[in-house]
Formats: C-alpha cells, structure tokens, sequence
C-alpha cells in the first residue's frame, strides 16, 4: 500500500470528499427513512432544510480569508482528509488525490460579514436547542465539499458568490 501524505490546508483530497458525502448522506438517508410517503410535503421538508442550511455555511467557512473562523475550518478540512485518506488506502486499498477546484473562490468583505451573521445565527439556535450532533455533521460536510471541483462542490461554487453579493449589497459596499 502507498504511505499516507499530509495533506496541505486548502486542498481537499477524495478522501475529503468521501468523508464530505458520508456525513452529508448520514443525515440525509435518515431524513429519507423517516419520510417513507410524504417526503415532499412541508413538514418534510422543513426537517430537510437545517441539513442543507449547515451544509451551505460550512462551504462557507471553509471559503473564508483567514482568521480563527477561517484556520478552525481549514484545520477541520485537514482532519476530513487525513481521515479519509486513512479509509480510502488501508480501507479498500484506493489512493487519495487532490480533487480541489482550479478556479478559487473567494468571499468579498461583505460575503465574510455574512459569515460572522451566520455563525451568531447557529450558535443562537444551538444555544437555544441544545447541543447537535447534526449541525456539527453537516457543517462538516459542507467544509469537505465546498472547495471539491466534482458536482459535490456545487454548493461553494453556487453559495459563495450568492452570499458575496447579498452582503455586499446588504452592507453598502455594492
């Protein structure tokens, strides 16, 4: 079997991504079991949304200039890749390659305001709530998947320069 790498800070490996996929379908194949008949039917769907939501914020995170937020998110990017480098090599005896856009994305200063809003929002509701295990899973997923160039890192290319615009616009630097 090939040794494992450290993976550097702001790549994602398959191994990201495999991992990205599996905390996002955990909660996702749960949601689907839970709903055998009325899947689309607003209750449904209203169960469906804090998932998508944290998936979307921790694109975001992981799409953040720097700082804590920004290191917090690169270190647990690092985590999900090592993690599933380890599953990917000694697991099926697969390899791990880099599988990170060409083309960054980058929030503007008000996409990175919208990220501080955002975070004040899910530390208000988990705090009001309790602690969840599926806002950390998703948050998570979302991290894995936002710098990915595969269809799993969609949601990065279609949230960031939606958020970057709306706090630019909402902040008045538009």
């Amino acid at each position: 079997m090939p040794p494992l790498h450290i993976p550097v800070y702001g790549i994602v490996t398959l191994g990201g991504v495999v991992v990205g996929l599996g905390l996002f379908l955990w909660d996702a194949s749960r949601w689907w079991a839970d709903h055998p008949k009325k899947r689309f039917h607003l209750k449904a769907l209203k169960k469906l949304a804090p998932i998508l939501a944290c998936d979307a914020y921790g694109a975001l995170l992981i799409l953040c200039a720097g700082g804590i937020i920004g290191a917090a998110a690169d270190w647990s990017l690092w985590g999900s890749n090592t993690v599933g480098e380890v599953v990917l090599v000694y697991g099926v005896g697969g390899t791990s390659p880099d599988v990170t856009r060409a083309s960054q994305l980058a929030l503007t200063p008000g996409g990175h305001a919208v990220v501080i809003l955002a975070t004040i929002v899910l530390i208000a509701v988990a705090s009001r709530r309790g602690f969840r295990w599926d806002f950390v899973r998703q948050t998570l997923a979302g991290i894995s998947l936002g710098l990915a160039k595969s269809v799993a890192g969609l949601v990065g290319l279609v949230v960031a320069p939606t958020v970057s615009m709306a706090g630019d616009w909402f902040m008045g630097l538009w």
